[in-house]
């Protein structure tokens, strides 16, 4: 039993050591891309309804570091901003596949070959979904404008992220429930590079930490419990292969980058790499959660058509894989063979990434936990009258709304962006732990709740 935990931690570190200089690389990019490129870029490439726009919404979607469940509401934004309804499906498809720290972390753990094919199979599958989308969709295409345009008036459709102007509604003028991109008003370089490097260390980790660390132990679980020849059997069986890997990965969740160590373990015990990357695709891009929502806001026969690409398009670049190219490119072996015993072959350097890893980790998880005090109205006897009845007058007009669905830090900033633009509310803020949405101010929960559903997300009063 010793022998099997040491080898298991042995394996643990020894991925770890492998992925954690290019996940921090990056994490780090990707937050230089949160704050440095502007929204407005996606708004106005992608409105055409048209091939050049779903080919732009796919080149989009590769490097940016969204999830399967932060992408939707981002979608759901560029729709309501203009974009076609095939570029939305694109960009759908595109996004959750890849990322500039996947792709970061898939060459640490499999190879170029790997790094390299991932983002490609990505880009066209997401380009024939779009096409599908725009060929055959034209009723959901009616069906997601309402869907994300219904009641426009109640709320601010502004669209803007952290890295832009910040957004003032005043429902009574509706020629100022836009934000203005007043030049005067951006905040400095240092600022917003401070704001890049809370996304990418704090929100992002926030969000694939805990992903990453169940794929680390999933796969160390798999590299010490499984026999090494557990997929041999089926190696003359290469569609057999994907289609179970198929089975497995369409209801689970599981994100761009933990879906790395779990597919490398899976491939040191047999299974072939063309189904290893049928895993990278479908794991991260379709899962029960997300696929509801898209058939919710976007149309039926678009979430058909979306499962269909995804789907149909790994299983092609899978079979590309194992019978077209080399299998020695795709050779992952001399990365996961060294299991156990071995965690002495770890460098200074090694131990050094892993611990800052640990510590970037636990800085994020904590954060994540600790939120501001709301206001207290057991006063002490010398705060004077006035003072307890504005306490009194502000907890009066705060309401708490719990919110489901939400699983990462796009999810949050989503929600408070419809709620804080909902006519009456004040301020807003998101428990994302727990799911509860605090409102400060005078609204109509009806319309909060709307709001929220337009997104995606279902919401009710507490």
């Amino acid at each position: 039993m010793i022998e099997y935990l040491s080898e298991y931690f042995d394996s643990l570190l020894l991925m770890t050591a492998e992925m954690a200089p290019y996940l921090i690389l990056g994490f780090f990019i990707a937050g230089l891309l949160h704050v440095f490129v502007p929204s407005s870029i996606l708004k106005h490439h992608l409105s055409g309804r048209n091939m050049k726009s779903v080919v732009k919404a796919a080149a989009i979607g590769v490097p940016l570091p969204l999830c399967s469940c932060g992408v939707i509401p981002t979608s759901v934004g560029l729709r309501r901003e203009g974009a076609s309804h095939g570029a939305c499906t694109s960009f759908l498809i595109a996004t959750p596949q890849t990322g500039v720290d996947s792709i970061a972390a898939t060459y640490s753990m499999m190879g170029l070959p790997f790094a390299i094919v991932r983002p490609i199979a990505a880009l066209i599958t997401a380009m024939f979904g779009g096409w599908l989308v725009n060929r055959y969709a034209h009723e959901d295409e009616v069906h997601s404008a309402k869907a994300v345009n219904s009641d426009e008036h109640s709320h601010c459709h502004c669209g803007h992220d952290h890295n832009e102007a910040s957004c003032s509604c005043h429902k009574e003028d509706s020629d100022s429930c836009c934000c203005h991109d007043d030049k005067t008003s951006m905040p400095s370089f240092f600022h917003r590079f401070s704001a890049s490097m809370h996304y990418a260390f704090v929100e992002m980790l926030q969000d694939v930490g805990k992903w990453l660390i169940v794929g680390l132990l999933i796969a160390a679980l798999i590299t010490v419990a499984v026999p090494n020849d557990w997929f041999a059997a089926l190696q003359d069986y290469k569609l057999l292969n994907m289609l179970i890997v198929l089975a497995i990965a369409i209801p689970m969740y599981v994100c761009a980058t933990g879906s790395i160590p779990i597919a490398v373990s899976l491939m040191a015990k047999g299974l072939t790499p063309g189904a290893a990357l049928v895993f990278l695709m479908a794991g991260p891009a379709v899962n029960s959660a997300s696929m509801l929502v898209v058939g919710k806001v976007f149309g039926k026969r678009t979430l058909w058509l979306y499962i269909l690409s995804v789907v149909l398009g790994s299983i092609v670049f899978g079979l590309c894989i194992d019978y077209l190219l080399p299998a020695s490119l795709f050779s992952v072996s001399g990365i996961s063979s060294i299991g156990g015993h071995c965690a002495e072959c770890l460098s200074t350097w090694d131990w050094i990434w892993i611990v800052f890893l640990g510590v970037l980790l636990l800085n994020a998880f904590i954060r994540m936990f600790i939120h501001p005090h709301h206001c207290s109205c057991h006063a002490h006897e010398d705060v004077k009258d006035n003072v307890k009845e504005a306490c009194e007058s502000a907890v009066q007009n705060e309401w708490d709304y719990k919110v489901d669905g939400m699983s990462c830090n796009h999810c949050k900033a989503n929600v408070e962006k419809v709620i804080s633009c909902v006519s009456g509310v004040e301020s807003v803020e998101v428990d994302l732990p727990r799911g509860i949405a605090h409102v400060r101010g005078s609204h109509d929960s009806d319309s909060v709740i709307k709001a929220v559903s337009e997104i995606g997300f279902k919401a009710s009063l507490l």
